[in-house]
């Protein structure tokens, strides 16, 4: 799972989301990593909503 948001994340904030890493871009941070299910993934999604963090983009990544 790939999810890019339209802020910069720091490492404290990204300690909410344990089982994502976070990778900074410029202005832009995704969070990468293994959700359980679609119950865990909107989880985070109202975390970051409520944290007024704009969500970009969420992607499946396959499992290799």
């Amino acid at each position: 799972m790939m999810i890019r948001v339209d802020a910069e994340v720091s490492d404290e904030l990204a300690s909410a989301f344990p089982y994502l890493t976070p990778r900074h871009h410029r202005a832009q941070t995704t969070l990468v990593g293994e959700l359980a299910d679609q119950e865990e993934l909107q989880g985070v999604l109202n975390l970051l909503s409520s944290l007024g963090i704009p969500v970009i983009e969420v992607l499946t990544i396959p499992n290799d």
